[in-house]
């Protein structure tokens, strides 16, 4: 699956599940902790920034995610991601592992991107 666009309404519902699963749950940050989690089978939403260059530093995530049947979603910004999971600098990268509060809305997210993916 290449990268696909989604609408920011959803990008707003990610980011902010992101924080929530910060806060109430569990998350890895930055592309060799989120590789590694996706490869143990933990995670739930694996977060890629589309404005990461160069490109291959994220690459190598949907495909390993579409390995590992797990869930990933594009957001704009690597600083608005950075920012999401409470950190100053960008990041490319980030995952949830556990949702803790934001459970429902991962769940809800993960819906969207099946329909989105399938259109």
């Amino acid at each position: 699956m290449t990268e696909f666009s989604i609408p920011k309404d959803l990008v707003d519902k990610v980011l902010q599940a992101v924080e929530i699963s910060k806060n109430t749950g569990k998350i890895k940050k930055g592309t060799n902790e989120v590789t590694k989690a996706i490869e143990r089978g933990q995670t739930k939403l694996v977060v890629i920034a589309q404005d990461v260059e160069p490109k291959e530093i994220v690459m190598h995530l949907p495909v390993l995610c579409e390995e590992k049947k797990c869930e990933y979603v594009y957001v704009p910004s690597k600083e608005e991601l950075g920012r999401s999971i409470g950190i100053n600098v960008a990041t490319a990268s980030a995952c949830i592992v556990e949702p803790g509060e934001a459970k429902d809305l991962v769940e809800g997210i993960i819906k969207k991107l099946d329909q989105i993916k399938k259109s």
